[in-house]
């Protein structure tokens, strides 16, 4: 296993920091459950680490693909600080491939996270010190990293939150909590709060999303992160035919009430049409209520109900660079990493170097 590195001041790939070189000649992420065997020049399945010559690197680190600040009960958290502001950050790369997702472009971000292999992409990267400045110019209290898996990005969380807990500010995690007990342990002394999604208890529901994943591994990973001492919040979107059986939905309350709680807060989300599920309906009020009074009769004490409100989106949508310093000019240049694994043009991946005609050994 690697070590995170020093923080670049300028874009530069780093380390991942869970990785174990194999005996095939293969090196294996232990971000997330994939755990994804790479050779050299190829990308995991998050797109966001990349193998160069047996070395895996996040080529993703301080890259900014939103920033939003808004109450932290968006997140949804409401028995953390409640009533304090909140920076939502996220960037590209993704370990789930949702079919009602609203966060494609900030998220997945596979034509950003291609143009960052090719070593031409005008995203923004922003250092963690600038981050922690960020937010303390805009009188946050905290740092929420979200709207794409944060495993995939964990190197940078991991500079990122010394340096903000050192100025008072607490951190925030938006997970589908499908990640290894390896990135649990390092994240925990960092990470005040968990908000993870239980998607559903049917098996064919996460096939679908992610063909490795279970809903075994997902609820081992949430009951892991309470166990770290992690506070954990939990939420289900609930999407018309896809996971709106009363039954199952009892059965997550149930579950939560065993393994988190009484007292832990479950959050009971609006599906709005999106993407390949633009097909279905919104979630009628009446099953979102009827699953709230379902849970507080199998024992949970806090259900809360979002009536309209589905995913943690970032709602304004300005350019990243309206919250930033430096002018949009300059936050917007073009990211090379300018460390010796990548050549003086910055590409990352074998197709991309045969198709610049470069060597690929």
């Amino acid at each position: 296993m690697t070590e995170v590195h020093k923080a670049p001041a300028a874009y530069q790939l780093q380390p991942t920091c869970l990785q174990e070189k194999l005996d095939d000649g293969t090196t294996r992420c232990h971000l997330c459950l994939w755990r994804c065997r790479m050779k050299h020049g190829q990308r995991g399945f998050c797109q966001a680490h990349v193998n160069r010559h047996g070395t895996l690197y996040n080529l993703s680190y301080g890259i900014l693909s939103a920033i939003d600040i808004g109450p932290i009960e968006e997140k949804p958290v409401r028995h953390y600080r409640p009533g304090s502001r909140i920076m939502s950050v996220g960037s590209y790369g993704c370990n789930f491939r949702c079919g009602g997702c609203h966060n494609l472009e900030i998220s997945w971000g596979v034509t950003a996270l291609d143009d960052l292999a090719r070593g031409q992409s005008t995203a923004a990267y922003v250092s963690p010190e600038e981050l922690v400045d960020a937010a303390l110019r805009h009188k946050v209290q905290g740092i929420a990293f979200t709207y794409s898996e944060p495993a995939v990005w964990l190197e940078y969380i991991l500079d990122v939150a010394p340096l903000a807990k050192a100025k008072g500010l607490f951190i925030v995690y938006v997970s589908n909590s499908f990640v290894t007990d390896e990135a649990l342990e390092l994240m925990a002394p960092h990470v005040d709060v968990l908000c993870s999604d239980i998607k559903s208890l049917d098996e064919s529901f996460y096939k679908d999303i992610c063909k490795t994943a279970t809903v075994d591994l997902v609820l081992s990973s949430i009951r892991k992160a309470h166990a770290l001492g992690i506070h954990v919040e939990t939420r289900t979107n609930i999407i018309p035919k896809r996971n709106d059986d009363p039954a199952m939905l009892q059965a997550i309350a149930i579950w939560i009430r065993e393994n988190l709680g009484t007292d832990s807060p479950w959050h009971i989300t609006k599906f709005f049409p999106s993407y390949k599920l633009a097909h279905l309906p919104p979630t009628p009020s009446e099953v979102l209520w009827r699953t709230s009074k379902a849970a507080q009769a199998a024992g949970l004490k806090n259900v809360y109900v979002y009536d309209d409100k589905g995913c943690d989106c970032a709602t304004e949508n300005m350019p990243v660079a309206e919250y930033l310093q430096g002018g949009a000019e300059t936050i917007h240049s073009v990211k090379q990493c300018a460390a010796s694994c990548c050549g003086e043009q910055g590409i990352l991946l074998k197709k991309y170097e045969q198709e610049a005609g470069k060597s690929c050994k």
